[in-house]
């Protein structure tokens, strides 16, 4: 007896650490690539309608099958141990800023949050959510944001990201941020003239 398309791609989601393309599974099946996206969504749907424990999503450019976010705080409870620090304000500041403007030197952020940057750097590359991506012209070392970036985040892509023009910041937050782009945005037109 050999299993269907849909209990093949659902097995090979199990196995998987990792987000996998639709592509991969296809490949992997030999199915056609609508097929394997009909089977994933015929999948994610009995998932939903049967409201089981597991549930099949898309993240970080591929399919994962996961438990449901509604167990999130049981999970929490039972796998209790200790966790990786949460990150401090510069490094999640650093990390917004790779996000949004990548690839980004150092200098480039160090620059936009007014101090340096090495240190909160150093950190969210040994973390796993930032990598390097190059240099620049001027050979400082460019950075990225990784796919862990976008499962820590629940992060389809980059898209998926929200949209910067909506944060409503205070009047002098806003005076504060708009200063620090302004520098930012004139040592970033001087370095490419």
């Amino acid at each position: 007896m050999t299993l269907t398309l849909e209990a093949t791609v659902e097995s090979l989601l199990f196995l998987s650490p990792e987000p996998v393309p639709a592509q991969a599974l296809a490949q992997a099946t030999g199915s056609e690539l609508h097929e394997v996206v009909r089977a994933l969504e015929r999948l994610r749907e009995h998932y939903e309608f049967e409201r089981r424990g597991l549930v099949v999503r898309q993240l970080a450019g591929g399919w994962v099958l996961s438990s449901d976010p509604d167990a999130e705080p049981a999970a929490r409870h039972l796998l209790a141990r200790p966790r990786t620090p949460p990150l401090t304000p510069a490094q999640a500041e650093t990390l917004a800023i790779v996000a949004y403007l990548q690839p980004v030197s150092r200098p480039e952020i160090g620059r936009i949050r007014g101090v340096g940057a090495e240190s909160a750097v150093a950190t969210l590359l040994e973390r796993g959510m930032i990598e390097e991506s190059g240099r620049s012209p001027f050979g400082a070392v460019l950075y990225r944001t990784t796919d862990l970036f976008l499962r820590l985040f629940g992060l389809e892509s980059l898209k998926a990201l929200p949209d910067a023009a909506r944060f409503d910041p205070s009047p002098e937050l806003a005076g504060e941020l708009r200063e620090r782009l302004m520098r930012a945005g004139d040592a970033r037109a001087g370095s490419t003239v």
